[in-house]
C-alpha cells in the first residue's frame, strides 16, 4: 500500500480543545504508520507559495498540547475559495503535497465550505465539530463549547457578588450570533435570572416585571444573560454594535434599579480547555482517523446520547442548529424561574 498523507487543518474561529484534537488525530495516524501533515490558517496555508505547511508526528504533539487553548495551526474565518474562484486551487494544493486524506476541524460553514472543495477532488476527508456556539448540526456538543460555558458562568459568579454589593441588575453579553446554547447553558449554570436567546421573542416589559416580581418590587441583585444576536427591542436590524449595553439601559428605565452591562467577547474563546472539552476532542481525533482507515468519507464525528458516533454531511451543512422550545434545558431554565421569553422567534 502507498503511504498515506494526513492533512490536518483547523478552520473558523478559533476556541479552547482545537490543539487537543490535533494531538489525538496525529497520535492515532502515527500509529498507523501515516504521515501527517499540518495546514496553517486553514484554507489559506493551501494558498500560499509554497504551501504553508508543517510535518506533525507524536513527538511534535506531546501532552502539553492537550491543555493549550488556540490552534497551533491557525485558522481562517475569510475568503470562501468558492466565492473567490480559488476552491480548484485549494485542492491542486492538496494533490501537490501528496495529501491522501484530510481532516477539517471547524464549525458547519467550514463543513460546507469543504464540502463543496473536495466534492470535485478524489480526496477522502472527514469533519470535527468545534466552537463555542454548538450550532453544528449532527452533533449535541461541539469542541470548544464547555469551556466557553465555564467562562460564561464563572463571569456571573463574580457579577453577582458585585451585584449584591450594590442590588444592581448586573446584564452579561455572551457570543451567540444565531443560536443560543452558550448564554443558556452559561446561565443556568450561572444562575441568571434572566435570559435572552435570538430563537426567542422577547419584551422588555416583561423582563422588567420578572425583575420586579423577583426583588419584591425592590432594588436587589439581578443576573441577565443576552446572547449577542437577539432580536432588537426596538426593531432595529441594522448592526449597533453590542446589544448588551442598550437592553441594560432600558431595563433601567423601566425597573428604576441601577443597572450595569458587561460584553465578554473574546475571552469566552481563550484559556485551557475544560476536562470534558479534553475527552471530547481527544475522542474525536481519533475516531476521524478510524473513520478514514475504514474508507469512510464526507463524515463528521458528533457526540451522541453520550458517546461518539459519526453523521454524514449531509446532516451537518444546512446547519445552523438552534435552541428549540422542548429542548430539556430550556424547560429546566423556566422551572427555576428564569425569564427566556414569550415563544419561538419566527425565523
Amino acid at each position: 500500500m502507498s503511504q498515506v498523507t494526513l492533512g490536518i487543518l483547523t478552520s473558523g474561529g478559533d476556541c479552547a480543545g482545537l490543539n487537543a484534537v490535533i494531538r489525538a488525530a496525529t497520535d492515532a495516524a502515527a500509529q498507523r504508520g501515516w504521515r501527517v501533515l499540518g495546514i496553517r490558517r486553514g484554507h489559506l496555508g493551501l494558498l500560499a507559495t509554497p504551501p504553508d505547511v508543517i510535518a506533525l508526528t507524536a513527538d511534535a504533539v506531546r501532552t502539553d498540547l492537550l491543555r493549550a487553548g488556540g490552534t497551533i495551526l491557525g485558522s481562517n474565518t475569510k475568503d470562501d475559495p468558492n466565492k473567490t474562484g480559488r476552491a480548484e486551487a485549494v485542492s491542486a494544493a492538496l494533490l501537490q503535497l501528496g495529501v491522501t486524506h484530510l481532516m477539517v476541524i471547524g464549525g458547519d460553514g467550514s463543513m460546507r465550505i469543504f464540502d463543496r472543495v473536495l466534492s470535485a477532488a478524489n480526496i477522502p476527508w472527514v469533519g470535527v465539530p468545534k466552537t463555542i456556539d454548538n450550532d453544528v448540526p449532527g452533533t449535541e456538543f461541539a469542541v470548544g463549547f464547555f469551556t466557553a460555558v465555564g467562562v460564561v458562568s464563572e463571569a456571573l459568579d463574580r457579577l453577582a457578588s458585585t451585584a449584591a454589593s450594590h442590588s444592581r441588575i448586573m446584564l452579561l453579553e455572551a457570543m451567540g450570533r444565531d443560536s443560543g446554547f452558550l448564554a443558556l447553558y452559561g446561565g443556568v449554570a450561572g444562575g441568571a435570572d434572566v435570559i435572552l436567546l435570538p430563537e426567542f421573542s422577547y419584551d422588555l416589559d416583561a423582563v422588567a416585571a420578572h425583575i420586579k416580581a423577583i426583588t419584591h418590587d425592590r432594588p436587589g441583585p439581578v443576573l441577565v444573560v443576552v446572547a449577542e444576536g437577539v432580536a432588537r427591542f426596538d426593531n432595529d436590524r441594522r448592526q449597533r454594535g453590542s446589544i448588551g449595553p442598550d437592553i441594560a439601559a432600558e431595563l433601567e428605565k423601566r425597573t428604576g434599579f441601577d443597572a450595569r452591562s458587561t460584553v465578554l467577547g473574546h475571552v469566552q474563546r481563550g484559556g485551557s480547555p475544560v476536562a470534558f472539552d479534553r475527552l471530547i476532542a481527544s475522542t474525536f481525533g481519533v475516531r476521524a482517523v478510524e473513520l478514514l482507515a475504514d474508507g469512510m468519507s464526507g463524515r463528521m464525528v458528533a457526540w451522541r446520547a453520550g458517546t461518539i458516533s459519526d453523521v454524514p454531511l449531509t446532516e451537518v451543512v444546512g446547519g445552523p442548529r438552534f435552541v428549540t422550545a422542548d429542548s430539556p434545558l430550556i424547560r429546566t431554565a423556566r422551572q427555576l424561574g428564569i425569564y427566556i421569553g414569550d415563544g419561538a422567534r419566527p425565523r
